[in-house]
């Protein structure tokens, strides 16, 4: 069974930064992509940024471009979320994501493991 504990949210104001980790149980993790989506309440779960195996590819949805960076530490079993110049409008439970394949992919059906999710709250 794979663990994904996330870490790392919080309260920040806008123009500030964050970087969320996610961890990883298991000796499977550098043999999958791994994403990020975030989720507001009464909306849908939203695709955020994720990352190949080894990290050498990595797609973002466009609203976080030239904002967040996804990278991954395959020797820590680590999966990182760097989020700078944020947003209000970014304000959301965080969650990491196993993926069933090896590159990265933006649908959430694709992920097969989920983490419990951590609040990221950006002020005005």
């Amino acid at each position: 069974q794979v663990q994904l504990v996330e870490s790392g949210g919080g309260l920040v104001q806008a123009g500030g930064s964050l970087r969320l980790s996610c961890a990883a149980s298991g000796r499977t993790f550098s043999s999958y992509a791994m994403g990020w989506f975030r989720q507001v309440p009464g909306k849908e779960r939203e695709f955020v940024a994720a990352i190949s195996w080894g990290g050498g590819s990595t797609t973002y949805t466009d609203s976080v471009k030239g904002r967040f960076t996804i990278s991954r530490d395959n020797a820590k079993n680590t999966v990182y979320l760097q989020m700078n110049s944020l947003k209000p409008e970014d304000t959301a439970v965080y969650t990491c994501a196993r993926a069933i394949s090896r590159n990265p992919v933006t649908a959430d059906g694709q992920y097969n493991y989920w983490g419990q999710g951590a609040q990221v709250t950006v002020s005005s």
